[in-house]
C-alpha cells in the first residue's frame, strides 16, 4: 500500500496561523464575527479563483488581497487594501511557524515503521509549498524526490493527471494507493477518480455534497483518528 498527502489543513491545522494573523491584524478592532467563519470564506473565496492564479490571468499577491478582503465583507466588514497586506504578511510569517499535527506524526511514524511507500501532492504555488513541506520537516518521512507540487508540475488537484503523474514518477498503482486530504472538492474527487482509496479529513464538519459523485473510503472526525482510518484501508487491502 501506497499512501499520500495533502499538505494545507491535513498535515497541519491551517486555522491556526490564519487565527494568529487575524487577531494580529483585525483583533484589536473587535470585530463580533467568529475567526473560523472568515477563515472558510477566506477558503473559499481562494478556491475561487485558483486557477485564474495557476494560469496567470490573476497575480498571487492580488488573489492574497482579494480573498481576505471577500471574505470580510461576507462578514459585514470593509477593510482596505492596506489591511489585507497587512494580513497576508502576518499569515505567511506565521506560516514559517507551522508544526505537524500530533496524529498526522502518528500516522506518518506507523507508515514508516510499516515500509509503507509515502508521498505528498499539493496544490499551489511552487516555492510556497515547498516552504511549507520543509518547515513541516517531512523529510523526516518523504523522499524530496516524492513531494509534487502543482505549481512545478503544471496540473493541479482535481485532474486525475496529477494522480497519473504522480503513479508514473513513484511507480505505483491506483489499486495500491491512498491519498488523504482535507478538500472534498480537491482531494476526493481528485483521488477517487483517479481510482484510488481515499481518506477526507474534515476538520470543519463539512458535509458531503448533495448527490456527490465520489463518497470517501473513510471520513476522519471526531470518533476517528487518521491512523485508524488508514489502518482500517490497510487492512481491508490484505495487511494485517
Amino acid at each position: 500500500m501506497n499512501l499520500l498527502l495533502d499538505v494545507d489543513d491535513t498535515l497541519y491545522d491551517q486555522l491556526t496561523p490564519f487565527t494568529e494573523a487575524y487577531q494580529s491584524v483585525f483583533g484589536p478592532l473587535h470585530y463580533e464575527h467568529k475567526v473560523e467563519d472568515v477563515f472558510a470564506r477566506n477558503r473559499w473565496y481562494s478556491d475561487e479563483v485558483f486557477e485564474q492564479v495557476r494560469s496567470g490571468q490573476m497575480l498571487e499577491a492580488d488573489m492574497h488581497v482579494y480573498r481576505i478582503t471577500r471574505a470580510m465583507e461576507d462578514m459585514g466588514v470593509h477593510i482596505s487594501v492596506e489591511q489585507a497586506r497587512a494580513f497576508q504578511n502576518s499569515y505567511a510569517d506565521q506560516q514559517q511557524r507551522i508544526i505537524i499535527h500530533p496524529q498526522m506524526q502518528e500516522l506518518l511514524d506507523f507508515a514508516v515503521q510499516s515500509g509503507i511507500r509515502l508521498g505528498i501532492i499539493t496544490n499551489g504555488p511552487a516555492e510556497h509549498q515547498a516552504s511549507k513541506v520543509r518547515q513541516l520537516r517531512m523529510n523526516r518521512w518523504v523522499d524530496e524526490q516524492n513531494v509534487f507540487i502543482s505549481g512545478k508540475l503544471g496540473v493541479a488537484k482535481p485532474d486525475i493527471r496529477i494522480f497519473r503523474h504522480v503513479e508514473e514518477s513513484m511507480q505505483i498503482t491506483p489499486e495500491q494507493s491512498c491519498y488523504i486530504g482535507d478538500s472534498y472538492a480537491n482531494d476526493i474527487i481528485g483521488a477517487k477518480g483517479a481510482g484510488w482509496k481515499a481518506i477526507w479529513i474534515n476538520r470543519r464538519n463539512q458535509s458531503l455534497p448533495d448527490n456527490a459523485q465520489y463518497v470517501p473510503d473513510k471520513v476522519v472526525e471526531a470518533d476517528l483518528t487518521p491512523l485508524d482510518a488508514f489502518k482500517s484501508i490497510w487492512a481491508a487491502s490484505g495487511h494485517v
